[in-house]
This record gives C-alpha cells, structure tokens and sequence, in this order.
C-alpha cells in the first residue's frame, strides 16, 4: 500500500506573506516522506470542514505548478477538480501543462463539482447534477482525445471543439492517469469503469459493497477490475508523538484487505513537519508490506 498527502488547508500561521516557502517545506517533506502523490482541493473558497470561507484558498492549478517546481518524484493532481469550473479543452491543456513542466507528474482527478455556494459567490457554472454528470462524461472524452494523435473535432450534447489541437501533449502516454472520486454507484462508479485509471473512496464501511458495485461496472464494459487503482481518502494522524501510528497502521491493514492500494488523506499540522517525519519513519515503510 502507497500513501496520498493531501493539502486542503493553506491557513498557516505565518500568514500569505509566508504561504510560499510553508508550502515548500510541506512539499519537500513529503517527498522526503516517501508519499506517493501530493494533492490539493479544486475550491476557491474553504469548505466548512475545513474552516470558515474566509480562510486561505489557493487556486488549484496554479498551486501545482508551483509545487512541480518545488519537487522531483511525488506525483501531482487536484483531489478532485470540478469539472465545469474550466471548459474541458482548457482543463486537459492544464493536466498537459503540469505532466510537461513536472517531467510526467500529473494526474487528472476529476469530479462532478458540488459546492453552490462558492460557485454562486464567484459566478462559475454549477448546472444540475445530471447535466454535471453528463458533462463530466464528455471531459473525459475531450480529455482523452486531445492527450492522443488525433486533433480532430469533437460534437458532444455540451460541449463542440473544433480542433483538439494540444501541443505540446503530455508525456505520459496514453495520457496521464484518470482519478475519477466519488462513489455513486450508478453513475461515478460506472465512469470509472468505462473511463478512469483509478477510483476514490470514502474509508468507511461500504467500501466492500462498492468495490463490488466496480466490479459489476467493469464486467459490463468489458474492463479489467484488476486495471485500475483503488484508492480511498482518509485523515492519516499519527499523533504529536506517534500515538497514533498503531490505530492508523490497523486502519490501513484493514483497507489492503479489501484490495485498497493507496491511502490518501490530510496529515494534522503538516506544516510543522514533525508529523509528516513520523509518516515516515513509522507509518509509509510499514504500510508498503501490505
């Protein structure tokens, strides 16, 4: 099993002025870490889980280029993008961008987009939820289709390219890997299936039951369920001083079982660094045996 850090909080005590070189350090830490994947949210205000929407939120894609530059190894992707934030040519020009200036980093992670209230605030689109599904699907064709050799035009219910010229394409070939999360079972888990070179998760106990609904999906496509990486979001804490690694290490045998191959989760105060060393020391080399 791999591990996922995940950055969805870029309120730091040291304020804005100090945000660049505290995100550097969590960065580098966690590639030193051994961390497989580095990922921020695709929001532009902070989610109420988080904290107030007030608080600090970095724009997703500007971020990750920052952090190519600032890294060698951990590959780099938005946990998930909303898809109709950006027009579809645009976000495939985006994931192509940062697979090139990353030397082949990049992973799409895409989603249907659920917050109102930031996209009322801001005026980007938020259609009803069938319609973002639909145009979820038809990103993933442009997407596909502008990583490949073909730059012809595409005619889809929503959206019409007339060229999907993409110069220069991306590295990583067929293109970089397909996250797609959520785990709606008739429809998100049926895109994955069809269209993704990985799921996302919730941990919880349902994971079993939509493994299997992935299954069912994969069968009707004709698509390997073995092909594609299972991964789930979880909070990874350890503890100030490591209390917790053996309750996480136990949280995480239970999820390899299960066919789980990547844990991706935000680490409390990351940005002190102590706890992303503790992941580590303790937790990642252990992790890697299940």
């Amino acid at each position: 099993m791999k591990l996922g850090l995940h950055l969805p909080d870029f309120t730091y005590s040291g304020g804005p002025a100090a945000l660049a070189g505290d995100l550097t350090r969590t960065a580098r830490a966690a590639e030193d870490a051994g961390f497989e994947m580095l990922s921020v949210m695709d929001h532009v205000w902070q989610i109420g889980v988080i904290g107030p929407p007030e608080n600090e939120m970095l724009e997703a894609y500007t971020t990750l280029g920052y952090l190519a530059a600032r890294t060698q190894k951990v590959k780099l992707l938005a946990w998930v993008t909303a898809v109709v934030y950006r027009e579809p040519g645009l976000l495939a020009k985006c994931v192509s961008t940062l697979d090139v200036l990353s030397e082949g980093r990049a992973w799409l992670g895409s989603g249907a987009a659920w917050n109102g209230e930031e996209a009322a605030g801001l005026g980007l689109p938020l259609p009803p939820t069938g319609e973002r599904f639909e145009r979820l699907e038809e990103a993933l064709q442009i997407y596909r289709q502008m990583c490949s050799d073909d730059d012809g035009q595409y005619e889809g219910k929503h959206y019409r390219l007339a060229r999907t010229l993409n110069s220069p394409r991306p590295l990583q070939r067929p293109h970089p890997p397909i996250l797609i999360g959520g785990s709606g079972e008739r429809k998100t888990l049926r895109l994955v299936a069809q269209y993704a070179d990985a799921c996302n998760l919730f941990a919880g106990p349902d994971v079993e039951r939509k493994l299997d609904v992935l299954r069912e999906h994969c069968a009707a496509v004709g698509r390997d369920y073995d092909d594609i990486y299972k991964t789930v979001m979880l909070p990874l804490d350890p503890g100030p001083d490591g209390q917790k690694v053996d309750d996480l290490l136990d949280q995480l045998r239970g999820l390899a079982k299960l066919g789980i191959e990547h844990v991706h989760g935000w680490v409390p105060d990351s940005a002190t660094i102590r706890p992303l060393e503790l992941m580590g020391e303790r937790v990642i080399p252990e992790a890697a045996r299940f």
